[in-house]
């Protein structure tokens, strides 16, 4: 059944409704006065490029087994989280408030400013370098694009290789930023509709698209 948008908009606390909420301890209080300007857009999978289960959650919430699978040995001392995770089928877990730092973009810098946990949020899509994200994954990643521009000042949205190009290369050649930004207007627009306060559908016309600048 298709969740009605009047659900989407994001409250004063900076939760989504939508979002299954599992707090995480990766976070911290953004610089004072920083905005809210810049979504990065990650794919994640663990262990890698396999989907589903509970070892995601588990990295950000510091209870992953590293005894699960060989992979996770370098995980032992990593301490990460991102506000949101989409996963295959679409459906959504919120991690950290969005007015909270959470920590999934490490060393970083947009358009000349570094630092770009003091000033972002991030989205974890499940999924990898190699396989195409499911059509689930865009209306869920379009819908919740939508409320954030809704709630905060969003000028830019950008994937983890724009951030961090040469360390990182995700969410990878096999998102279609096209067809994701083709869907995020008609998202906000009903968003507007659903929520006369929302106006995400005119912000949302002047949001620089980084995959645009690099190709």
């Amino acid at each position: 059944m298709t969740r009605p948008f009047d659900q989407d908009a994001i409250d004063s606390e900076g939760w989504w409704p939508p979002a299954r909420r599992y707090d995480s301890p990766n976070c911290n209080a953004r610089p004072d006065g920083a905005p809210i300007e810049l979504i990065v857009l990650h794919n994640i999978s663990l262990p890698a490029g396999r989907f589903g289960g509970p070892h995601i959650a588990d990295l950000f919430s510091n209870r992953l087994d590293v005894r699960a699978d060989p992979s996770f040995a370098e995980l032992r001392a990593l301490h990460v989280s991102s506000h949101f995770l989409v996963r295959r089928d679409g459906s959504v877990t919120q991690f950290v408030a969005c007015q909270g730092r959470a920590w999934h973009a490490g060393v970083s810098v947009f358009d000349g400013r570094a630092n770009c946990n003091d000033y972002s949020v991030g989205i974890e899509i499940e999924g990898s370098d190699f396989v195409a994200f499911s059509s689930a994954q865009y209306d869920s990643v379009a819908r919740l694009v939508a409320a954030l521009a809704a709630r905060y000042p969003i000028a830019a949205i950008a994937g983890h290789e724009h951030v961090a190009p040469g360390r990182k290369s995700d969410p990878g050649p096999f998102f279609d930023w096209s067809k994701l930004q083709a869907m995020v207007l008609p998202a906000a627009e009903k968003l507007v509709l659903a929520n006369r306060r929302c106006t995400s559908a005119s912000k949302l016309r002047k949001v620089k698209w980084a995959h645009l600048d690099f190709g």
